[in-house]
């Protein structure tokens, strides 16, 4: 077990005790081209997608990152996981693992992943069942996806958390 103090990728389960009491986590569904960002609730119940960032330089894109977290008291980050359908690591795994890790070597963060398969398909479809137009779909989709994958990892935790009937 690492003994160091910095923060390192954990596991979903363990990123409640790595908070400080009201801190928020940050959803990211990470693209070629943008990053989705959607937030928490203090409580850890609610995610509501934020924006998308435009992806232009690492450091550039991380640092608007991290402001983000220090005006909304983010304590960590919940980051979709692209495995393939067969549940199969590939290339974009490698990317998103390399990103994260980049990350927390700028700042002291934990760092958790949220399986995102089916995420796009799902907003996709609520988008067009909201009868949403093309370029509206395009402007929200990433934010969308965000916030499905951030609810995903919320929904996990609460099941965590629920106590189980006898």
């Amino acid at each position: 077990m690492d003994l160091s103090p910095h923060m390192a990728i954990c596991k979903l389960n363990d990123m409640p005790t790595a908070l400080s009491s009201g801190q928020r986590l940050l959803g990211l569904d990470v693209g070629k081209k943008t990053i989705g960002l959607a937030i928490s609730d203090a409580a850890l119940v609610v995610a509501s997608p934020l924006k998308i960032l435009w992806r232009k330089k690492f450091t550039a894109d991380a640092e608007t990152m991290f402001s983000l977290c220090d005006a909304e008291g983010v304590g960590g980050l919940i980051i979709g996981w692209p495995v393939n359908m067969d549940g199969s690591e590939g290339p974009r795994c490698d990317a998103t693992r390399d990103l994260a890790h980049a990350l927390l070597r700028m700042r002291d963060l934990p760092i958790a992943f949220q399986d995102e398969r089916l995420s796009t398909q799902a907003v996709e479809s609520a988008m067009l069942s909201a009868d949403m137009t093309r370029q509206r779909r395009a402007e929200r989709r990433d934010a969308l996806a965000a916030g499905w994958i951030l609810q995903s990892a919320l929904d996990r935790l609460d099941a965590m958390r629920a106590p189980t009937e006898a």
